[in-house]
Formats: structure tokens, sequence, C-alpha cells
């Protein structure tokens, strides 16, 4: 293939912005999802999104902005999985799974008995760069702003928190203001994420940046780098794919990432001395 015909999809617009879009997203879920490896909790990225799906249908149905509806449901659905994990003996992943498939079973059936409020159902599901508009692109870099200003100033709490919550506690921080901060910067990462990779594909963009990047190092810091650029780069490159295979943007931006993972699978060693490991993050 050509230098001309790959750079030929560079001349729309919907191309354009399918690629910022893509790439911030990419870079936003490797962040992200350093903080929900790190807690044992890889299945609350697959969780949320399913919910928010739930959100945007009710949203549709009872005549609420979708953005708002769908960001809403999601932070009270975050916030309500941590709440049964503190007060009830059971795991944040049976946690997860009860209220988060009992919303995306709800969002199924109102789509299924009143139709698709919005943007088309299956888009939504795989994602898809045709659907991705100026007003993503500015949500996206809105919500990657805020992540990394939240990442700046309570870079500290959000560590300890992650690493021994009950010693976070000890030493005054006010470990669940920290968690309900998270899962709120979470819920606003799926959402703006949602028109690129789809509900079903997200828990992947969130988690495959992230284990390659452990995989890579034991520093935390370099973690969080290395994890926003494999998934920034996974992003621009797997939405470049999307369109020369004229494949759903969703799959191949994880398939993109799951490459990553195997190089680093099979010469991790080599690689970890390349990222110039010093010390561990705990």
């Amino acid at each position: 293939m050509s230098w001309a015909e790959l750079l030929k999809p560079f001349e729309f617009e919907f191309f354009r912005n399918g690629i910022y879009v893509a790439t911030i997203a990419g870079a936003l879920c490797g962040v992200v999802g350093c903080y929900v490896v790190l807690r044992n909790m890889s299945y609350i990225g697959h969780g949320l999104s399913h919910s928010i799906f739930g959100g945007y249908a009710v949203a549709g149905l009872v005549g609420v902005n979708l953005f708002l509806g769908a960001g809403l449901w999601g932070v009270v659905t975050a916030l309500a999985v941590g709440g049964i994990v503190r007060r009830r003996p059971i795991g944040s992943d049976a946690a997860i799974g009860v209220v988060t498939t009992a919303s995306f079973a709800l969002g199924l059936a109102l789509v299924q008995l009143y139709g698709s409020p919005g943007r088309n159902a299956d888009a939504l599901l795989f994602g898809n760069v045709l659907g991705v508009t100026n007003s993503d692109v500015l949500l996206i870099v809105a919500v990657a702003v805020a992540t990394a200003i939240v990442v700046f100033f309570f870079y500290r709490p959000l560590l300890f928190t992650t690493f021994d919550s009950q010693v976070a506690a000890a030493t005054g921080i006010r470990t669940a203001w920290v968690d309900a901060l998270l899962m709120i910067v979470l819920s606003a990462t799926v959402l703006a994420t949602m028109s690129v990779m789809g509900v079903t594909l997200i828990a992947a963009a969130l988690v495959v940046p992230a284990v390659v990047a452990r995989m890579l190092t034991d520093s935390f810091g370099k973690m969080l780098a290395l994890s926003g650029v494999i998934g920034a780069v996974s992003g621009f490159v797997g939405m470049n794919a999307s369109y020369h295979l004229d494949v759903a943007s969703g799959p191949t931006i994880v398939l993109t990432s799951a490459c990553f993972f195997i190089v680093a699978y099979v010469a991790g060693g080599s690689l970890r001395r390349l990222t110039g490991n010093v010390g561990h993050a705990h």
C-alpha cells in the first residue's frame, strides 16, 4: 500500500475526528486502567460500560439529554458498587456483576421495546468511526484534561488507596472519597470513549495497556506513562486499520493493543531492562 493510500483517509473530517478521539481515548483509558488493574477490578470497565448503555436507554425513554442521563446513571452505578462492597461481605466482582448486568439487561429490553434513541444501538455496542463528531472530540479532550488534573493533584491519595486502602485510611486519607472520585473519573472515561470503542470493548481498552505496562515495570509512575503511550498508539494505529480493513473501530483498537501484549509477553525480560526499572511501587 502506497503512502498516498495510507494518508487518503486524513482528507475526511470524520476520520480526523476519529483519530483524535481514538488516540486521546487510548491514552485516557491507559492511565485510568492502571488504577483498575492494580485494584484487581478489571471487570469494572466492562460492567460500567454495560451499565451506561442501560442509562442511555432510560434517558432516551424519559426524554432526558442522553449524555447527561447516561453519565449520571454510570456514576450512580459505580458508587452503588463501591457502597455494596464496603457494606456487605461480597467481592467487588460479584457486586459489579449483579448491579451492572441488571442495568445492561434493562437497557437492552427498553431498546427492544421502544427502539434506540439517538445513535444506532449497534454503533454503541461495537464502536463506529463514522459516528464520531466534533462534540465527541471536545468531550474526550475535556475528560482527558479533567483526569490529568485529578491524577496530578490526588496522585499520592490515589496511589496509597490503590495499594492498601486500610493503611491509607490509618494515615488519615479519606479512602471513601478517593474511591468515589476514581469511580466518577472511570464513569466519565467510559462514557466519553463509547463512540469509538463501543460498550463491549471498553474494558479491554482499560485493561490491556495497563497489563502490558505492568509487565514492563514495577514503578507506578512509569506504569502510568507507559500505559498511556501504549493506549494512544493502539488507538491511532487501530483507527487507521479500522478504515482500511472496513472493520468496526473498537475491535481493531483492541487487537492492536493485544499485539503489544504478545510482544511484552514474549520479550518481557529484554523490554523490562529497556525501561530502566528502578525500585518497586510499594
